[in-house]
């Protein structure tokens, strides 16, 4: 599809391009700051380069705004405590207020809890506004918004071809059909770090040995021993025939025998599922149809764990199976909680460097999988009828994700490239052990990592990867993590794609901890620009400053949680 300069869906507005007025074959697109992925992120970073009066564009490599934001992830994910919610500052603060904003939410008052009589705003881990539990909508709305207020180019269905490199610096990132991005600053806002990778940038996949950074939750784990994401409890039959090892094993298990040395270095990555946004209210509510080749023996394993959980005299409901909470106007945020849930474990391994057309088809096989258990938790008889009904009443919104029939636009990468830089955020970072430096924000959320696989360990069915370690509280993110080592790029910095180990990662990898290190890294990009300089030798404290001024928090004051 070429590349074109589009209005966003949402409003009404005519987008101007930085600095050509029209685009010709071979003509480039010239920018001050060109930001790649149009996720959350991206908005924000090519926002705040905008504020600061550099010209920037978004190529988005799909055809909407806000990534995981607008995709389904309306659930926010803030901490384990909402005190933590103050940890959000600057541009992420504001994109929360705005959306508050739409639901009648006075200014200043976005993150207030809601009435303690509310039932209905009550989800798994607390009651949360609507400022942090909105409908997609609403989100890509408010992004599309900033966007047009900055007066910003959009370059929709704009996939990276490859890059342009003069000595450390980028000169331009390459369309699909060969449309040329030229600029001062690059910035990756992508969830799979493409550019980064394009460039040449050292980055990594999957799980660091333990010993490299002295870690203890990183590498090949045990068979996960606590509930709920991990085990499964009571004991189950993991062959087509039970009792027969040679019949092979059920659908979804991967492998069978040891699961490999512990805590050594693998690339798996943590499982990928959708965020879906379901309703129950019948007007607003789409069936949730089962994919093509729905078969029903594909999850067999499912089915025996309902047998043996009711066999153990447990009383199971929905939320035996699937995380819900509750959204504005009568929707839901599904999102996976139990050995088998929403993840598509072991699916995504390829993902990251995948082609377009190999993430098409990943990503199908998740929406399938998906469908799948939705179909099979409604209307297989093995299904207990308390969750069949439940279930059932359920379905996509007619009001969302207009253009894929309610089904989100994006899918959930929970994790993909890292980066590796001269300086690399650890979990002795995150649990307070070690404290980083030059610090460009906080991080906020405990360290969740899904499983990575889902195999047969001594004769049963186990998910191998899952696990958490608490932060006790918000965290510094340095400056550094989201830099190039010098000597591969001078001009590039990566805000979800930086520089962590696995386990880090599964605490920063969160949409208003994205937000706000994009936001930092596009400050630091118009310094750079404005001093002519690496963005490595950008001034911290000059950095700092500004970071301040709009309003970022930079470090925690509040007492231990």
């Amino acid at each position: 599809m070429p590349v074109r300069v589009l209005v966003t869906t949402a409003i009404a507005f005519a987008f101007c391009t930085a600095t050509t007025g029209s685009l010709h074959a071979g003509e480039p697109i010239v920018a001050d700051v060109v930001v790649y992925g149009g996720t959350s992120g991206g908005v924000v970073a090519a926002v705040q380069a905008a504020r600061l009066g550099k010209s920037a564009v978004i190529v988005e490599p799909g055809r909407h705004l806000g990534g995981m934001t607008s995709g389904g992830l309306s659930w926010t994910d803030v901490g384990n405590a909402p005190d933590r919610i103050n940890a959000i500052g600057g541009l992420a603060r504001e994109v929360y207020r705005r959306i508050g904003a739409e639901y009648g939410v006075a200014p200043g008052e976005e993150f207030d809890p809601p009435a303690s009589d509310d039932e209905t705003r009550i989800g798994v881990d607390f009651a949360k506004p609507a400022s942090l539990s909105f409908e997609p909508k609403v989100a890509e709305k408010v992004l599309n918004e900033l966007v047009a207020a900055a007066k910003m180019s959009v370059y929709y269905s704009a996939p990276l071809a490859s890059v342009e490199k003069d000595d450390n610096r980028i000169k331009a990132l390459v369309a699909g059909d060969g449309q040329r991005f030229s600029g001062r600053v690059f910035i990756d806002a992508t969830y799979e770090g493409d550019l980064l990778a394009a460039a040449g940038v050292s980055s990594t996949l999957g799980r660091e040995a333990n010993a490299q950074y002295g870690e203890t939750a990183n590498g090949i784990q045990a068979p996960a021993k606590k509930p709920p994401a991990g085990r499964f409890v009571v004991p189950l039959d993991p062959y087509r025939t039970p009792g027969d090892a040679a019949s092979g094993l059920l659908p979804y298990l991967l492998q069978s025998g040891d699961p490999g040395q512990l805590r050594a270095a693998d690339r798996r990555i943590q499982s990928y599922n959708y965020r879906l946004c379901l309703t129950d209210r019948p007007a607003n509510r789409l069936p949730i149809a089962p994919p093509a080749d729905y078969d029903p023996a594909n999850y067999e394993l499912l089915a025996r764990w309902i047998a043996a959980r009711q066999a153990a005299g447990e009383q199971l409901t929905l939320r035996s199976f699937l995380k819900y909470d509750p959204l504005q106007n009568g929707k839901y945020d599904f999102n996976n909680r139990w050995p088998i849930s929403t993840d598509f474990i072991g699916g995504a391994d390829e993902y990251p460097e995948a082609s377009p057309a190999q993430r098409a088809e990943i990503a199908r096989r998740h929406e399938d999988y998906l469908r799948g258990l939705f179909h099979f938790l409604a209307t297989d008889e093995r299904s207990p009828p308390a969750v069949r009904d439940e279930m059932a009443r359920f379905g996509l919104c007619r009001d969302e994700f207009l253009d894929t029939g309610g089904w989100p636009h994006q899918l959930y990468v929970r994790e993909a490239r890292r980066m590796v830089s001269d300086f690399v955020m650890t979990e002795h970072h995150c649990t307070g052990a070690a404290v980083a430096p030059h610090s460009i924000g906080l991080g906020t959320y405990g360290i969740d990592m899904h499983a990575v696989r889902r195999i047969v360990h001594a004769g049963q069915p186990v998910n191998e990867g899952s696990n958490s370690v608490s932060v006790p509280r918000p965290y510094p993110i340095a400056y550094d993590a989201i830099v190039p080592k010098q000597g591969e790029c001078d001009n590039l910095l990566a805000t979800f794609a930086l520089s962590a180990s696995h386990v880090a990662f599964g605490s920063i990898r969160m949409e208003p901890v994205f937000m706000t290190l994009s936001q930092s890294a596009a400050t630091a990009a118009a310094l750079a620009i404005d001093n002519d300089s690496a963005i490595q030798e950008v001034d911290y404290e000059e950095l700092r400053e500004q970071l301040l001024a709009n309003g970022q928090v930079l470090e925690w004051s509040q007492p231990d949680r």
